[in-house]
């Protein structure tokens, strides 16, 4: 029988204790079941996705620390991960991986087949991107995709197909992924130097707010032609306006590059993400869509 400090080691080694990752996939996975449905989705659909979310990132964490378990030792804030100080061996961390990932997948098989190939998609982007650091300059454009890839399924899942809107969401929530995880690379930015990982952080160098802030700019100005495509509302325009806000805070946090305040910028996206689900949501609560 397994003991509480197994659970518990397990428990980190998924970052249960840390969600930001399962909300900052959830967001945009919300967004696309919403906008497909024009207004609530189908109950069950919405269960499997959120489910589904929770597992994969769940999933991805584990195998991430796997692939970065000779490197996160050397690293101030990754030392102490299950797996870095040995208290979870690699084995048992791609097991738990492999058994996230088919239990995900189990979660879809109710849904139609468009919605299984793109979720064999999804997770060969999870099982690769933690590869990426050794040798593409910019790895969080590939986390990027990875992220994104709940909006078409979202769309496949609701509708059985892949409208041209996905692509524009796509590429939106691409540049939101590039600018926080920029955020959160600037954290460790001295020490990826030292151990020769790629980041974007590093990849841009004294461009790097810079190249964040043109991010969530390009974001936000997609994500208002989406709204002027799909004929929205005042709500959703106002929140992409809240949003504006919230981005010009993080430019405050910042641009003196300190790491700790670099972290607080990249936790306050969960207020991004959050804002833009309540003005698609109130946007179609307020035009009958529910």
């Amino acid at each position: 029988m397994m003991n509480k400090e197994r659970l518990t080691a397990y428990a980190k080694l998924i970052r249960l204790d840390k969600p930001i990752g399962i909300l900052l996939l959830l967001w945009p996975t919300l967004w696309g079941l919403w906008l497909a449905a024009e207004g609530l989705p189908d109950l069950m659909i919405l269960l499997i996705f959120v489910m589904g979310t929770i597992l994969m990132r769940s999933a991805g964490c584990a195998i991430n620390d796997f692939a970065d378990r000779r490197i996160d030792p050397h690293v101030e804030r990754t030392k102490n991960r299950p797996l870095a100080a040995g208290i979870v061996t690699p084995k048992e961390a791609v097991l738990l991986a492999a058994g996230l990932s088919v239990c995900a997948f189990l979660l879809v098989l109710p849904l139609n087949q468009l919605t299984w190939l793109l979720s064999v998609g999804a997770l060969f982007l999870a099982g690769t991107y933690p590869f990426t650091k050794r040798f593409f300059a910019m790895p969080q454009a590939y986390l990027g995709i990875a992220f994104s890839f709940g909006i078409p399924m979202a769309f496949a899942a609701q509708t059985g197909e892949l409208p041209a809107i996905i692509w524009l969401l796509l590429l939106a929530n691409l540049c939101w992924v590039i600018a926080y995880d920029t955020e959160y690379a600037m954290v460790d930015k001295m020490d990826d130097l030292k151990i020769a990982i790629k980041t974007s952080a590093i990849t841009l160098g004294r461009f790097d707010i810079t190249g964040i802030m043109l991010c969530h700019i390009i974001f936000l100005g997609i994500m208002v032609y989406v709204g002027w495509l799909l004929q929205r509302g005042i709500p959703y325009y106002l929140s992409l306006a809240a949003v504006l806000g919230l981005v010009g805070y993080q430019y405050a946090l910042i641009r003196e590059r300190n790491p700790a305040n670099c972290f607080k910028a990249f936790l306050h996206n969960n207020w991004v993400g959050a804002t833009i689900f309540a003005g698609i949501a109130l946007d179609f609560l307020l035009t009958g869509s529910f």
